[in-house]
């Protein structure tokens, strides 16, 4: 397959098949090209259409970057997600298995335990075993922690995407629109204060902040009565929370942080073969850009949002060429599921 050629970056685009990328990857490190162990970088949008870029049609978003990054490499015209929503289909991706054989596969609360078999093999498990190192960077979604203990947000969180393969990870538990609203890197939560500790509730309310229902009118973004929970960022979210309060992440800037953590771990590795997940979560709601994004689309917050998203191909093509990876290195970007255009916010 010419994917596995040796050249410059090589592009796979949207709706891949999350068995296709297993089988890919799969057949990659079993090859006779196995000793080239090329870096593999896997760029998964968020709730992002085919229909949404330029290169397959799309008006509204000028995705140049993503269009001129499938204009070098090949550009699937028949591929599919095998799951039409975010965690089944990111399952099947890392494990190679149809996800809804676990019935556990399914839309999970931000306070799910692990839904991945820490003692079945993953594409990351396998790469590393190829002697790559593996990063998780962005939205995981995919479970923390033990179904047999509560978790403690304020100690190491495992098991987690480290318990699976990855032997760096910067990311949320969840969504954007899931509590709790923090980044976890390496099993701890960014920034957390001890004397501030994070509790997570997606039943009773836990703690008496504001919510989405209590304090409508601190919202910056309506919503439905599912994404009414606490409010952070002035921004109502599934989920009840409390504590934690210097480690929140504004939704602005999320883009920009997983761009840079990503970045760093290419720089950090650029002279060993890695593997770098890079699980974006634009267009994901809710749907608030960073300022400079604002009115780039003629398509509101959402297509603002698909702009932002492909920034942040240019910004990993851009160090792939920086670090002189370019000629052994594959690019794959493909997004979870198909679009959404409702999900809960006005």
């Amino acid at each position: 397959m010419a994917i596995f050629m040796k050249s410059s970056l090589r592009f796979l685009p949207f709706k891949l098949s999350t068995t296709l990328a297993a089988l890919l990857f799969t057949g990659l490190c079993c090859s006779a090209l196995a000793a080239e162990k090329p870096n593999i970088v896997f760029i998964y949008a968020d709730d992002i259409g085919y229909g949404d870029f330029s290169c397959y049609g799309g008006t509204g978003a000028d995705t140049a970057y993503t269009d001129k990054l499938a204009a070098s490499g090949l550009r699937f015209l028949s591929g599919y997600c095998s799951a039409a929503t975010c965690t089944p289909s990111r399952y099947s991706f890392l494990t190679g298995q149809y996800a809804f054989r676990n019935k556990n596969a399914k839309i999970l609360p931000g306070n799910a335990p692990l839904i991945i078999d820490t003692q079945k093999p993953t594409i990351a498990s396998f790469l590393r075993g190829q002697g790559y190192a593996t990063a998780l960077v962005g939205k995981w979604h995919l479970g923390l922690g033990s179904a047999s203990e509560l978790l403690d947000w304020n100690a190491e969180i495992k098991a987690g995407p480290r318990e699976v393969g990855f032997d760096y990870s910067f990311h949320i538990a969840a969504t954007g629109d899931r509590v709790p609203s923090v980044y976890i890197e390496n099993g701890y939560i960014v920034d957390l204060d001890p004397k501030d500790p994070v509790a997570v509730s997606y039943g009773k309310q836990v703690g008496d902040e504001p919510t989405g229902i209590s304090h409508p009118h601190l919202l910056k973004l309506q919503a439905d009565e599912q994404h009414s929970g606490t409010i952070v960022n002035k921004v109502s979210r599934i989920g009840t929370m409390t504590g934690g309060h210097a480690a929140r992440f504004t939704d602005e800037s999320m883009a920009d942080t997983f761009v840079e953590k990503a970045v760093g771990f290419i720089e950090r590795e650029k002279d060993n073969p890695f593997f770098l997940y890079f699980a974006t979560h634009d267009n994901h709601v809710p749907r608030v850009p960073h300022p400079r994004f604002i009115g780039s689309s003629s398509l509101g917050s959402r297509g603002d949002a698909i702009m932002e998203f492909d920034w942040g191909v240019k910004q990993i093509v851009a160090s792939l060429k920086e670090n002189e990876l370019t000629e052994n290195t594959i690019v794959i970007l493909s997004s979870d599921n198909g679009p959404i255009l409702f999900d809960g916010y006005w």
